[in-house]
């Protein structure tokens, strides 16, 4: 059983030979969650193949913007005021990262974030592959009561001293993942690694004329990340969202309307809770998400006659936070 080897280190014998040779593990603090946010810190720990610390790095980042919810993150326009631009810490930001798996908790937002500030400064960042480590504890199936960093790290008995700071949230993440590396490398799975496509379809550039393709701000927003299948949700469907109770894996959720975070990224968040993201609204679904439940589009309608349950974007994100496990 994996879950009896799991607290024993792999032999140096036994080592995967096609596990990645260095790891950056990062963590980046945000002025929010949306397509246009930017990054007002970052942190980078640099780990061997085996997952031991070589080094690490941060930096503040000035955002060019209101910093927005500091009271989460504490970094406010005066701590901020002096700091440098994301174009002038990009090289040596390139030299954490290059030649390493990207590894993060929820890593496809910290991706993102990290590939359009790099668009911005006219750059590319020098990452071809990320391993999430929510997905990782889900593969080496963890006793966790949710996906929080914290209790990640409260299993492994790493301490937490300072919640929502970029360095130490870097260095939580990497005394968490650690152990988590050797146990997989123990168990003989492959890491749950993915590709990181360059974004180059995100950039400053002035406001197009009409005709051109273009987006407000003067940023040009194209479907820069592939389109692809999503996995077969793995859970049966529990029925519908009850409203005061948290939701459940296996609940089918539809999307409709715009969004202020970016679409793609609140459907992989659904996926990797556990969630089956529908594209389509029929009796079967659990819950409709929307901004604009009063809207005429074929699923707000539909919703009305299935008496389907809504909640927008703010309400979904909250509930994102402790979904509750599938039975069984």
């Amino acid at each position: 059983m994996l879950e009896d080897r799991m607290t024993t280190a792999a032999s140096p014998a036994a080592w995967p030979a096609a596990y990645p040779q260095g790891y950056a593990v990062v963590d980046v603090e945000t002025t929010g969650l949306a397509r246009d946010d930017r990054i007002l810190s970052a942190a980078v720990y640099r780990l061997d193949a085996r997952g031991e610390v070589e080094d690490h790095w941060y930096t503040l980042v000035n955002p060019e913007r209101d910093p927005g919810p500091v009271w989460i993150h504490g970094l406010t326009s005066d701590v901020l005021e002096g700091a440098p631009l994301f174009r002038d810490v990009a090289e040596e930001f390139t030299d954490r990262l290059r030649d390493r798996v990207l590894v993060a908790h929820n890593a496809v937002f910290d991706w993102q974030m990290i590939a359009r500030e790099y668009a911005r400064a006219e750059r590319e960042a020098p990452v071809r592959q990320r391993l999430c480590t929510i997905a990782l504890s889900k593969e080496l199936g963890l006793p966790l009561p949710n996906h929080k960093l914290e209790s990640l790290a409260a299993h492994f008995g790493v301490v937490q001293q300072r919640a929502h700071h970029a360095l130490d949230d870097a260095r939580v993440l990497a005394e968490a993942f650690r152990p988590s590396l050797h146990a997989a490398a123990a168990g003989g799975l492959r890491l749950p690694l993915h590709e990181c496509r360059p974004l180059t379809e995100w950039s400053d550039r002035p406001t197009p004329r009409i005709g051109q393709q273009g987006g407000p701000g003067g940023y040009r927003a194209t479907s820069w990340r592939p389109s692809r299948r999503r996995p077969a949700c793995p859970y049966p469907n529990p029925g519908r969202y009850e409203e005061g109770r948290p939701l459940k894996q296996g609940m089918r959720v539809a999307f409709s309307g715009d969004t202020s975070v970016d679409r793609e990224l609140l459907e992989d968040r659904a996926t990797e809770a556990g969630l089956h993201v529908a594209s389509s609204l029929s009796r079967l679904t659990s819950l409709l998400v929307t901004n604009d439940p009063d809207s005429g589009t074929s699923k707000v309608v539909k919703a009305r006659q299935y008496g389907t349950p809504v909640v927008d974007e703010a309400a979904f994100g909250q509930l994102l936070r402790d979904v509750e496990p599938a039975d069984g």
